[in-house]
């Protein structure tokens, strides 16, 4: 039985005895078997704590548990001694009988921190040995152990543990310091937009650790001297008063603390500093109220006005960036209002064109906003803007733009199309509007300048490659004399005009040569092609004309739109034309020769590759390529036999007295055939009388004549004179030459040696010109010329 002595806070002392039984078997079965306290009733430990007791067995001791269980010995922190210092008392019941010994282990004891608790092993005294400290170490858990003296183990361990008690040794510390706080000056009272928070390493259990908070002081102290509260528990802080100002007082700074013991006991300084936030309490005011402009009229996108603002929020906030609205005088919206660059500014631009003839003036009103809503209900500022539209020189107007006409296209020159006029909006103002073609790719018509009378210039074709889709296009100008003050406008129309077709294209046939075979030949298809529209074109129909009848024969297809050709008769192999007269569904017609080539085949076998070799044979071939090779080889020994001879007599290449100063006359300019007198008619005999051979120096029977224009009287349209004259001529198959320009007056880009007037005579210097001598007999001629041999020249 172990006996535990200790005493309390007041030095009165109290016993617990522990006995341990031994069954015979087993050693160190212990048994907490009653407690007893010394003194005082009222000081005796309170947390003894029962538990129930198992019975004995009826076959001898058994063990068992404790019936009391030994509270934990608590002692407090940062006791001051003196060291060591006695906590405890274990005694064993068997010191009555044997001396005990003994001795402690675990966490203070062998463990660390060893040496912290020690153990009188004579009397059982348990000390510590300096202070403990609560926050580093709440609990020490001791094992206890009695042995006698002769080494007999007669008690089992017994368990201590010494608790620490707190002491109020910490102070609080704020987690952060300082506090940073925003709050929105349009706060109300009441609000709550932060906290502050502080810790205690005390016992959180204990009033050491029970932190109340509270202000100190608040700057700045306008306009409140209490303008934020703090919740003493919490550390909320919260707005307290009105008048929260950003633009006056932006930052508030308020010392805090936070003390333990619910206030009374230790106690910590902080900061929190507030910064007022910006709220929209301040509306924008427009720096001038009224503006009274002018814009020119038709117009888009012209500045009207700018319209600067200011606002005493926080800049470049969304309090502070400016939005305008025009809520009065834009009905027809020609106007609007955006925000400039530095977003205290709007601009009014236009957005339609203004019209002077309609409306000279307008009078917008307008209003500056915030991109976010008030805080509180704040009166806006409006500004008044007079816009007066100045009137400048509009451009004649075409009624239509587009004017559609239709009209034939072998109407004749000078024919009315149609009068398009234009008038001019500028109604307050007397102006003369004239007339001229902008475009016209064709040249098919032109503009009377007073009156809009639209003519043909000349003949229109439907199927020229200027008419899409049967519609030719043609631009109109029209332009007034303008004023003092703004030069002339012009504006333009777009004359439409549809070409109806007339039969003024005879059909023609789309192949030029044919190959056919002499002996049962399959007859060749050949298609007719007519430019013209429905209605002048197929059916068609064909006749051959002159000798082409007793060798062919010429039929329409089933459809009427191609004609099958066929030999009437075998012929000789050779060239061959054919004429044909191809009549459309009105009997236009025009003569086509086909140019057939008849081959020695048979049937659609056609077979002309030997043509050009026919009637020599492979021994013909043979002979003429040996000639060409023996004339090769005798010229290559001609040129070899000269060049031996010459190196043989060594002879100059020039002889002697062959001084080369002949005269060449190279000014005679002529400018080819066109230019002189010649009769062409000389070149054309013989063709004349041969009707079948197709020629390419005359125009073809189903070609237009070309029309030249007469010189106009009217100096200005010389230029138009030429060109359509110059078409004219492009288009023209009889002006020789057919297919290119002769150039006759290019003499060269001159020389790149210079003068030779600066070489000397002999008798100009010094110069020994005999060492030219050396050098051969064409130099030697040279030498005595300038070297003074007289006597050699002569």
């Amino acid at each position: 039985m172990f006996s535990v002595h200790a005493w309390d806070a007041k030095g009165e002392k109290h016993t617990t005895f522990v006995r341990v039984e031994h069954e015979p078997k087993t050693h160190r079965h212990d048994h907490l078997e009653d407690t007893e306290a010394v003194g005082p009733p009222q000081s005796a430990p309170p947390s003894l704590v029962p538990v129930k007791e198992f019975p004995k067995s009826s076959g001898g001791l058994r063990r068992r548990k404790r019936e009391w269980v030994i509270p934990p010995i608590r002692t407090p922190e940062n006791d001051r001694g003196p060291f060591p210092k006695h906590i405890v008392q274990i005694k064993s019941s068997y010191a009555k009988e044997a001396k005990m010994v003994y001795s402690i282990s675990g966490e203070g004891a062998d463990l660390d921190p060893k040496g912290l608790f020690t153990i009188n092993r004579n009397n059982g005294s348990l000390y510590v040995t300096r202070p403990l400290d609560r926050e580093a170490k709440d609990k020490y858990v001791l094992q206890a152990h009695a042995i006698a003296a002769d080494g007999e183990d007669r008690e089992d361990p017994m368990e201590i543990i010494v608790e620490v008690i707190d002491m109020n040794d910490n102070t609080p510390v704020f987690t952060q310091n300082p506090f940073l706080g925003t709050v929105p000056e349009a706060s109300g009272i009441g609000f709550e937009f932060m906290t502050v928070t502080a810790t205690d390493a005390d016992d959180p259990n204990t009033d050491n650790a029970d932190i109340r908070y509270s202000i100190v002081s608040q700057n700045p102290q306008e306009p409140n001297a209490a303008m934020f509260t703090i919740n003493p528990v919490t550390g909320v802080i919260r707005v307290n008063a009105v008048g929260l100002d950003r633009e006056k007082y932006p930052e508030y700074t308020l010392k805090i603390t936070a003390g333990d013991m619910q206030g009374d006991g230790r106690v910590a300084t902080g900061t929190a500093v507030i910064t007022v936030i910006d709220s929209n309490d301040n509306a924008p005011q427009f720096e001038k109220t009224s503006y009274n402009v002018s814009v020119p009229e038709n117009k888009v996108g012209a500045v009207v006005v700018k319209m600067p603002v200011t606002d005493g929020d926080e800049p470049q906030s969304p309090a502070w960036t400016a939005k305008f609205r025009i809520i009065n005088g834009n009905s027809g919206g020609f106007f609007a209002v955006n925000t400039g660059p530095n977003k205290q500014e709007g601009i009014i631009t236009t957005v339609k064109p203004l019209d002077f003839e309609q409306n000279s003036k307008f009078t917008l009103l307008v209003v500056a906003e915030n991109d976010i809503p008030f805080a509180k209900p704040l009166t806006t500022s409006t500004a008044t803007v007079t816009v007066n539209v100045l009137d400048v020189n509009e451009a004649p107007v075409f009624d239509p733009e587009e004017k559609f006409i239709s009209k034939p296209e072998d109407l004749a020159v000078g024919s009315e199309l149609t009068v398009y006029t234009a008038t001019d909006p500028d109604t307050a103002r007397t102006q003369k509007v004239t007339y001229r073609v902008g475009s016209d790719p064709a040249g098919w018509v032109s503009v009377d300048g007073e009156t809009g009378l639209v003519k043909v210039r000349s003949p229109m074709d439907r199927e020229s490659p200027f008419v899409k889709d049967g519609i030719y296009k043609a631009l109109i100008l029209a332009m007034d004399d303008g004023n003092p003050f703004s030069s002339s406008s012009t504006g333009t129309g777009t004359l439409v005009i549809e070409l109806k077709d007339v039969n003024d294209i005879a059909p023609s046939i789309e192949e030029r040569a044919i190959t056919v075979c002499n002996k049962e030949s399959a007859p060749v298809v050949l298609s007719v092609i007519d430019n013209d529209g429905p209605g002048f074109a197929a059916p068609y129909r064909v006749e051959l004309q002159g000798d082409s009848k007793n060798n062919w024969t010429a039929t329409m297809n089933e459809t009427k739109t191609g004609i099958v050709l066929r030999l009437k008769l075998p012929l000789e192999r050779g060239e061959y034309n054919v004429v044909m007269r191809v009549y459309d569904n009105l009997a236009l017609y025009q003569d086509n020769t086909i140019h057939a080539s008849v081959c020695d085949c048979t049937g659609d076998d056609v077979q002309c590759t030997e043509k050009a070799v026919a009637g020599f044979g492979l021994p013909g071939i043979l002979g003429i390529l040996g000639a060409i090779m023996a004339l090769l080889v005798l010229l290559l020994l001609l040129l070899l036999f000269a060049r031996r001879k010459r190196s043989e007599k060594k002879e100059p290449l020039l002889a002697d007295d062959d001084i080369r100063d002949n005269v060449y006359y190279y000014d005679e300019e002529g400018g080819g055939e066109d230019d002189q007198d010649f009769d062409l008619s000389v070149l054309h005999r013989g063709l004349d009388n041969r009707p079948d051979v197709f020629r390419n120096d005359v125009a073809p029977t189903f070609m237009p004549a070309p029309q030249y224009r007469p010189r106009p009287a009217n100096p200005e349209e010389i230029g138009t004179f030429i060109d359509d004259n110059l078409k004219a001529a492009d288009n023209d198959p009889t002006a020789p030459p057919y297919d290119s320009l002769l150039v006759f007056d290019y003499e060269g880009g001159g020389s790149d040696a210079g003068s030779l007037s600066s070489l000397n005579s002999s008798s100009s210097g010094d110069q020994d010109y005999d060492c030219l001598g050396q050098w051969g007999p064409r130099f030697k001629k040279l030498a005595d010329m300038y070297g003074g041999g007289e006597d050699d020249l002569l």
